[in-house]
């Protein structure tokens, strides 16, 4: 018993000190501030059909009757339902509907990202365009949201937010990526906010596991992706990122799934969908919902998928 008193007491008198001199991880992580909060509004797919607006609306009263509501909205993308294909007169009434949705209901600052859904007469023969029309192409969505052009940035608190053009034009169609123009102004991007955490949101996503389970691509017994669902420049911008380690999170849409991957010092969160599938149910595993997301100022995040309880009505 001697023994053991002379052993044992010593310790328990090391390890009492330790624990007073030493915050416990509960305690550390108490003292990390909030720097904001933002929702992330994904794949809309808006138009006056499917009972659409009134489920953007449905959506938009959810975030903001959440007991901590979010600072800002940040749309990934998709705002309507499709302009690349369709003649300007049902393209302008498809944006007329998100917008008048958006601005009764939308009670805080948004900021905007284009998708490929949202690109006005890429396809030429089925929208009946010339690419002369005022407007044309890209032009459309930084007209109809006021965006100060095609990608842009801001900074809120101690965290820098890149905004993406991730669709290239491949004549009628499109792929995942970005222009020469744009990967330049990306890399000047980051090297002059070193100071700041990075957010990144663009809507293809930059790297996805869940693009594999999108379609049958398997079939021919190997693994294929079309260009269409992730970005084809992926390594090149993995890269780029590797020389930055405050690029922390990468936010995206268009699968229309839920999914967050660890690659390297980067998450890359592809935030499912509002709309579900395209306002007729859930799409594979996703609900209809929205991303929530806490940026702190040490640089870490906190992410919730948040299913606004759609249910589709018939017309």
């Amino acid at each position: 018993m001697k023994l053991y008193a002379k052993v044992l007491l010593p310790l328990l008198l090391v390890l009492l000190m330790a624990s007073c001199s030493n915050p416990s991880k509960t305690q550390q992580a108490s003292q990390v501030r909030r720097a904001i909060r933002f929702a992330h509004f994904t794949d809309i797919h808006m138009e006056p059909k499917r009972n659409a607006p009134k489920g953007l609306e449905t959506a938009l009263k959810h975030m903001q009757s959440l007991d901590d509501q979010p600072e800002l909205l940040i749309t990934g993308g998709d705002h309507v339902m499709d302009a690349m294909d369709v003649n300007g007169n049902w393209t302008q009434t498809q944006y007329d509907t998100v917008k008048q949705v958006l601005d009764e209901h939308c009670h805080i600052p948004i900021y905007y990202c284009i998708g490929n859904h949202d690109v006005w007469g890429w396809g030429k023969e089925k929208s009946q365009t010339t690419g002369d029309e005022p407007y044309w192409g890209k032009a459309k969505p930084v007209h109809e949201f006021q965006m100060p052009k095609r990608y842009y940035s801001f900074s809120k608190d101690t965290w820098h937010f890149i905004i993406l053009d991730s669709v290239m034009s491949e004549g009628q169609h499109y792929a995942g990526g970005l222009d020469d123009e744009q990967f330049q102004w990306l890399r000047n991007e980051l090297a002059q906010n070193q100071d700041k955490f990075i957010v990144i949101v663009s809507h293809i996503p930059i790297l996805s596991a869940a693009a594999l389970l999108d379609g049958e691509n398997e079939k021919d017994g190997q693994w294929k992706l079309p260009r269409q669902w992730i970005h084809m420049d992926a390594r090149k911008i993995k890269d780029l990122f590797d020389e930055y380690p405050n690029v922390k999170l990468c936010i995206s849409g268009h699968l229309h799934l839920v999914e967050r991957l660890e690659y390297n010092h980067v998450t890359y969160v592809c935030d499912g969908a509002v709309c579900g599938a395209w306002w007729s149910g859930d799409h594979m595993e996703c609900d209809e919902g929205y991303g929530v997301f806490d940026l702190y100022d040490d640089g870490t995040f906190a992410y919730q998928y948040v299913s606004y309880g759609w249910q589709p009505v018939s017309e």
